[in-house]
């Protein structure tokens, strides 16, 4: 299972069901569970924590110290989930002190050439599609998807069940269940396609509607809307989600259809 061109550190931990291509370099401090397969020529650094059966594509580079002039080689990880994807040339780097890990959550999929740099956190089944690009501090939630070539602006927030166009340029907070698009970034909708394939039932994707509704479309400033959400929208896993990431929104949230063409 093992490329006889292959380094391995003989401290490093791996299952030994793992299959290791030609040309593969994994360091000392490194843990990688069954299942998993690496094609040839990717590097693992230490600090890396693979689990099981994942699949890392040719030319990926895991764990390298973040690009952060603060980073003062304090002992810090990358941690990858159970069932992760990462295809070719993605650059996925450890944590800081900030935070001390970078997390790859369970059956997230990165497409070619993402980067992700220190202490992100990347939800469940979220997709990152080809050349997008995480600064560091960022916090993706389940089930979002970022079209290709996005870049995303350090400290920024995206929410589950999201969608962001591509090519597009993120300097604000996406909230959860939304599309995202344009420039500047602005809402275009509920994602209610997403979420009926992910079982949402239409009473929920109605109330979701709504309190977008109010948030972007009525002209209301946030304050103003979310006072509105609060008396008028009945309590709900959704409405109560969507709540608490606008009060914990350290970015503030991205802009709605009134901003759009200038209006």
């Amino acid at each position: 299972m093992v490329h006889p061109s292959a380094y391995i550190h003989p401290s490093a931990q791996i299952a030994e069901d793992v299959s290791i291509g030609p040309f593969v370099a994994i360091e000392g401090n490194v843990t990688i569970d069954s299942g998993t397969w690496i094609a040839a020529h990717v590097s693992i650094m230490d600090g890396t924590r693979v689990g099981k059966n994942c699949k890392i594509f040719p030319g990926a580079v895991l764990g390298a110290i973040p690009q952060d002039l603060k980073f003062q080689g304090e002992q810090t990880t990358l941690e990858i989930g159970n069932h992760v994807v990462i295809r070719e040339y993605c650059t996925l780097n450890r944590g800081t002190k900030a935070r001390s890990s970078t997390i790859i959550d369970d059956r997230a999929m990165l497409m070619a050439y993402v980067h992700v740099a220190h202490d992100c956190l990347i939800g469940k089944h979220s997709i990152l599609a080809n050349g997008v690009n995480l600064a560091g501090h960022i916090e993706i939630g389940e089930y979002a998807i970022l079209g290709g070539l996005t870049a995303v602006h350090q400290f920024v927030r995206i929410g589950a069940h999201s969608m962001v166009g591509g090519g597009s340029l993120v300097r604000k907070d996406v909230p959860p269940y939304v599309k995202a698009a344009r420039n500047p970034l602005s809402y275009v909708g509920v994602n209610s396609i997403g979420l009926k394939r992910r079982g949402f039932d239409q009473a929920t994707i109605h109330q979701i509607q709504n309190i977008y509704r109010t948030l972007f479309v009525k002209g209301h400033n946030t304050t103003q809307a979310v006072r509105h959400i609060t008396a008028h929208e009945t309590a709900s896993n959704a409405r109560d989600h969507i709540l608490d990431f606008i009060e914990h929104s350290q970015r503030g949230i991205m802009r709605g259809f009134q901003h759009i063409n200038g209006k």
